[in-house]
């Protein structure tokens, strides 16, 4: 009974023991494959989730910040150099996280300072920033990188890029109609330092904001999710568009100032102390009928903001990473120039000009009236008798 009883047992483990297994491995499975659509999820809702804030938003913005455009024509040429730039005042922001503006996560190798004036038909930017040299050729997330945003709507917010509540698929002109924001981001990747790029007569012949050449691109937003080139858009493509930016780069590591071309990549040593110099020009005003360009008006206001992506510790950045000058939009003002014209100082030499033109003027005017007297004088003729005929 006892020896049955033990074979019972060895052909019940025997025969059970597969089961066993084959049970245990499908429930492993089951637990891997959850783990698995878990992780999946949870990357595809950051991924989707990339320009979201971790937190509630809070923003304590300085009121009394603001960037003047004065009226300063013939001055600058649009090369990445800061030379012409030496005489214009600039206005200094601390860097912050866009999604996390939080003094602790400040861009540490330096602040960011912003200038801007105008020539009564084009408005100029220059942002200077701190930075080691990085560029990798075709590859933009290794290399820095600069955007400039104007309001153009009136209900369009900094925070969310415009602030429209539609996700994409159902933002539209109309749907986010009062959200617009105008874009400029240059990415250096495939840029020449300090050749000019931007809108190019190809690129705009197609009718859109693209930059095949340096990617200086035209874009505008209603939010993050809702982002596109000039011309381009969810209700088709309008082929009026054009791109109206022109932008050059440079580095103070820079040795080269006759010029450079691709061959020379990478134009210099990687991890060089220095600054970073990004120039940019618009005009004023530009042809877009489609909302997608901001208006610059002489003697108004407008809203603007800058960025900068970077990578830090060579580690690639990604769109939402990049920081800002403000937590809310900043001030422009685009300054009539008309104060430029009427100050002056005693001893300028506009007034000594001024004080010879109106003596010279005031001489020629006696000269003149000197001249028509002995002009308009009868000349004297001797009275002859008529008996002495």
């Amino acid at each position: 009974m006892n020896v049955h009883r033990k074979e019972l047992v060895k052909q019940l483990t025997k025969t059970e023991a597969p089961a066993s297994i084959t049970k245990f491995r499908a429930s492993t499975m089951v637990r891997v494959l959850l783990l698995a659509l878990l992780v999946l999820s949870s990357w595809e809702t950051r991924r989707v989730s990339s320009h979201e804030e971790s937190g509630v938003w809070s923003c304590e913005s300085k009121s009394e910040i603001r960037v003047q455009a004065d009226f300063r024509p013939g001055v600058i040429t649009l090369d990445g150099h800061a030379d012409d730039w030496k005489d214009i005042d600039g206005f200094e922001f601390s860097l912050l996280p866009a999604l996390d503006p939080d003094q602790d996560h400040e861009y540490k190798d330096g602040k960011m300072t912003v200038k801007a004036l105008h020539d009564g038909n084009d408005v100029f930017f220059l942002l200077r920033v701190d930075g080691d040299y990085a560029f990798s050729k075709g590859d933009s997330s290794k290399c820095p990188s600069v955007a400039l945003m104007f309001q153009i709507g009136d209900d369009a917010t900094y925070h969310d890029m415009g602030g429209c509540k539609e996700q994409r698929g159902s933002c539209t002109n109309r749907t986010c109609k009062g959200h617009e924001v105008d874009i400029m981001h240059f990415s250096i990747g495939n840029a020449i330092p300090g050749r000019l790029y931007g809108g190019n007569p190809i690129d705009n012949t197609d009718g859109n904001g693209g930059d095949r050449f340096g990617h200086l691109v035209d874009a505008y937003a209603w939010n993050p999710h809702c982002r596109y080139l000039d011309g381009l858009g969810p209700s088709g493509n309008d082929s009026s568009a054009q791109n109206s930016w022109k932008g050059a780069w440079w580095h103070s590591s820079l040795t080269v100032l006759s010029g450079f071309v691709e061959e020379d990549s990478p134009y210099s040593t990687g991890g060089q102390k220095g600054t970073y110099y990004f120039e940019f020009s618009r005009p004023l005003r530009t042809m877009d009928r489609l909302q997608q360009d901001v208006q610059f008006t002489i003697g108004g206001s407008s809203k603007m903001s800058a960025a900068f992506w970077f990578p830090v510790n060579g580690n690639p950045w990604v769109g939402s990473g990049h920081y800002t000058i403000n937590c809310d939009w900043v001030p422009l003002d685009v300054d009539s120039g008309g104060s430029i014209l009427t100050k002056s100082s005693p001893n300028s030499s506009w007034d000594a000009t001024s004080a010879f033109n109106l003596l010279f003027s005031i001489a020629a005017l006696c000269i003149a009236i000197f001249v028509a007297c002995k002009v308009s004088r009868p000349k004297g003729v001797p009275f002859t008798p008529m008996e002495n005929l």
